[in-house]
């Protein structure tokens, strides 16, 4: 709409005014002849009131003289005014308001200008955009005022003023439509034709229009026919309203005025939102765990956030007005700043880190990012600077680069390190024709110690050993910790062999001196193995290997000393892994393992005691492999528990066996390992295997070494009384080579002591301190109510000195070899009940 449109420039200026005294019937001849809707009343000047179409409804027309009277008499005063300044929209609010026709338009000093009708807005508001979107029916007169045609003019003019219709829609005789209007009174006041019917005097034919058509559709029929007044009608054909230019102004100004509520709605919501939004990003900017700085062009602060204060240690009144210098670490010279500068001005942001200093004077590194804020023209207002503190991060990378490359223990760098530094010294070494060496280093008895005296201890000698090592080495000789008690040393740049074995000593000798850790005085030892670039390997992972090799070599000739490594350890070595891995793929495949067991009689009378269970492995390419072999591979491959796991459940699928075809099976005992012993759950274990396989109580028995009772006596009480539950015999085995404390021996909840066979051995042999100890093993199990069984008797001569001794049980090659099962059965239990007892297939 045209809302800021002056009136000037469309009221009506030709003004038609009249004297108070001039006769109404003049006055209206003259608006008739001059087609206007108002005329104005002038004395003295001075407009005192105004006459127009709607004030033609008041006259009598019944009455002849009634339009001689003087205008003055019908007028309306005062006269309403607008000035010529006031705007198009301003004026259709005041038609709207005041509900007038009509404005006198007066100049500065009060001069009549001219005249506003509200026809005059209707046809220049600008109204196209409303009235081509609405149909008539939006903006008509609902209830149309239709009068017969046999009314008179006086009565018809009555009733239009009382419904206050500017027209009504009369009934003709011949059926015929017509129209009454405001402008037809007039008329009829100028030519004063009587109190006449209205048939007569409507104007004819009725001009219309559907009221689904559009609001411009009728606008143009009015203006093309220049009439004020179109009737309505329905789909039927009926007069449902009339529509004129008041009508569509109504309709404009609700629409404008629903508009303008929308709009001021939309404001008051989108200043609310802006508030608000506002408000939140204050809070959020107040909040917000970056510091954040603005400042002015001319990198004078205006603004900091609380977490500025937090992270700097200044407050907003301490650095407002003064310039971001104040941060200044000193750390970065002025060719950092300037470069800063010019990357702001040419991209208008930069983003680094950058090292400033607190109030208290500590330094501390921030991630920076400065932005430039830039006006409509382009010119930078502010800057911006969001910052985070990423000391402590950066100390936490450092941290994690530490843990991926460094041991935490004692500092020295780890595998993955010194592999890394290996591979560069190989290929300098390769460079400059020279060589390197690596050298293994594995403590001796470090087991023990870190079980006897607890892991801390341990801890406290692996770090003092490790500064011990460092100290015997060159300066640029590399010193890691794989792990353990495993260390290893890189030697690069050597001229000559001797210069290792040199420092091997010096390696072997620091690790033996005396070490005093809490008070305690001890002594340990270490194992070096040594391999050398390129005589032994050209790779890292090859020599760390035949180093490695070395060092078990080293171990195996009496240990606390160094060996240099030859091709024929690394084939042994390499047996060792075949065994290892056939080991393996015999716990799967069940090929070459086999229990076997050897009988153990009472000495007296000489009835079957009982058996012992033995492992025996023969593989169809190695060979056959000894027991203490096999445990000691089991051990290295990590295989010990599936070990010891395969042998309780064969030995008890074994007895299931000979119970099933009527065999009576006798007590076979089972050794236990250190390991096996120490499992918390072995009890439990070993009570799910018996209920499994349905075996009587007492059926197995279990034979611990000395020297594991040794280890943790009390805590070995707790497991032999668990074992004891289970029903069969307790044994110690090897009795007499662990140098046993008799005091702990008698709160041991054993049953049986089986004397080691070295002592058994000799008994033939004249050495009386073999029969000596074997005497006082004997009379002690006598006083202690435990029985004695002898290993290893192998002849009469030993049997009857046993005799001799009171030993109760005896087992050796004398009485029977270990044998497979199927030969154990024919030879002992088949004799015992005359039937032929199979052997358990321990294949898996």
């Amino acid at each position: 709409m045209s809302q800021e449109l002056p009136i000037e420039r469309i009221m009506q200026t030709g003004l038609l005014t009249c004297e108070p005294d001039t006769p109404l019937w003049m006055a209206a001849e003259r608006m008739t002849q001059r087609q206007c809707s108002s005329i104005v009343v002038i004395e003295a000047g001075q407009p005192v009131g105004i006459w127009t179409e709607h004030d033609a409804l008041a006259i009598n027309f019944a009455d002849p003289e009634a339009v001689r009277l003087p205008i003055a008499k019908a007028m309306s005063q005062p006269v309403a005014s607008l000035h010529v300044s006031t705007s198009l929209n301003e004026a259709a609010l005041r038609f709207n308001a005041e509900r007038r026709r009509h404005f006198l338009v007066v100049g500065d000093s009060g001069e009549p200008l001219g005249i506003l009708s509200q026809t005059d807005v209707a046809l220049n508001q600008g109204l196209e955009p409303y009235l081509r979107l609405r149909e008539v029916q939006s903006a008509m007169r609902q209830r149309a005022l239709v009068l017969e045609g046999d009314q008179l003019l006086a009565q018809a003019a009555r009733s239009m003023r009382l419904s206050e219709c500017d027209a009504v829609v009369v009934k003709c005789e011949d059926g015929e439509l017509g129209i009454l209007t405001e402008r037809d009174l007039v008329r009829f006041v100028a030519r004063h034709p009587g109190n006449t019917p209205i048939s007569g005097l409507a104007s004819r034919p009725l001009l219309t229009v559907c009221q689904n058509e559009t609001l411009i559709t009728a606008r143009d029929l009015l203006m093309n026919h220049r009439v004020r007044h179109l009737a309505v009608l329905d789909e039927a054909g009926e007069v449902v309203g009339l529509l004129g230019f008041r009508d569509m102004l109504a309709g404009a100004e609700h629409l404008y005025m629903q508009d303008l509520r929308n709009a001021l709605e939309q404001r008051d919501r989108a200043l609310a939102q802006s508030r608000e939004n506002l408000q939140l990003a204050e809070r959020v900017i107040d909040s917000s765990l970056e510091g954040i700085i603005i400042t002015d062009a001319s990198n004078r602060i205006e603004f900091v956030n609380r977490a500025f204060t937090h992270m700097t240690g200044y407050t907003a009144d301490e650095v407002i007005g003064k310039t971001p210098e104040i941060l200044s670490s000193g750390r970065h010279e002025s060719a950092f700043y300037r470069q800063m500068w010019d990357t702001l001005k040419r991209c208008g942001y930069w983003r680094g880190e950058i090292w400033n200093r607190r109030k208290s004077g500590e330094l501390y590194l921030e991630l920076l990012t400065i932005t430039a804020i830039t006006d409509d023209s382009g010119s930078v207002t502010h800057y911006a600077a969001l910052f985070n503190d990423i000391t402590h991060l950066r100390e936490q990378e450092e941290r994690i680069r530490k843990l991926a490359y460094y041991d935490p223990l004692t500092g020295l760098p780890n595998r993955r390190l010194l592999e890394d530094r290996l591979e560069l010294a190989i290929r300098h070494a390769h460079r400059n024709q020279s060589r390197l060496a690596v050298i293994f280093v594995d403590l001796d008895h470090f087991k023990q110690v870190n079980d006897a005296l607890g892991h801390a201890f341990g801890d406290e000698l692996l770090v003092m050993i490790a500064e011990r090592l460092q100290l015997r080495l060159r300066e640029d000789d590399t010193l890691a910790r794989l792990g353990g008690d495993e260390f290893l040393v890189m030697l690069p740049d050597l001229e000559e062999i001797d210069e290792v074995t040199r420092i091997a000593r010096r390696l072997v000798e620091a690790v033996g001196e005396p070490c005093v850790i809490e008070g305690q005085e001890f002594r340990v030892g270490c194992s070096l193995g040594v391999s050398l670039y390129p005589d032994d390997a050209t790779s890292a992972e090859s020599l760390v290997h035949n180093a490695d090799v070395a060092m078990y070599r080293a171990k195996q000739e009496g240990r606390n000393g160094y060996r240099l490594y030859r091709t024929e350890m690394n084939l042994q070595d390499d047996r060792q892994r075949a065994l290892e891995t056939a080991l393996r793929e015999a716990f799967t495949t069940g090929e070459g393992l086999q229990l076997h067991y050897q009988p153990i009689f009472e000495r007296a009378s000489g009835t079957l005691h009982g058996a012992e269970a033995l492992l025996r492995w023969h593989h169809p390419l190695l060979g056959s492999v000894p027991p203490i072999s096999v445990v000691t591979l089991a051990e290295r491959a990590g295989l010990l528990p599936s070990l010891d796991e395969y042998i309780l459940e064969q030995i008890c699928a074994q007895l299931s066996a000979w119970s099933a075809v009527g065999a009576d099976p006798v007590p076979i005992s089972i050794n236990l390992s250190a390991r096996q012993f120490w499992q918390h759950d072995l009890p439990v274990r070993i009570a799910t295997k018996l209920k499994e396989h349905r075996l009587q109580p007492g059926l197995l028995g279990f034979e611990i070494a000395e020297r594991t009772l040794l280890d943790k006596p009390h805590q070995a009480v707790v497991v032999l009384k668990r074992l004891r539950r289970l029903g069969g015999e307790v044994a110690i085995n090897d009795f007499g080579t662990g140098y046993a404390s008799l005091g702990y021996l008698q709160e041991l909840p054993v049953s049986l002591l089986k004397i080691d066979r070295r002592f058994v051995q000799r008994l033939d042999s004249g050495q009386r301190g073999s029969a000596a100890i074997v005497a006082a093993v004997a009379g002690l199990a006598r006083e202690m109510e435990l029985r004695v069984a002898a290993v290893g008797v192998e002849n009469e001569a030993q049997r009857e000195a046993l005799g001799r001794h009171g030993i109760d049980l005896i087992q050796g090659y004398l009485t029977g070899r270990a044998v497979p099962a199927d030969l154990f059965a024919s030879r002992y239990l088949a004799s015992r009940k005359g039937v032929e007892v199979p052997q358990v297939d321990t294949t898996r």
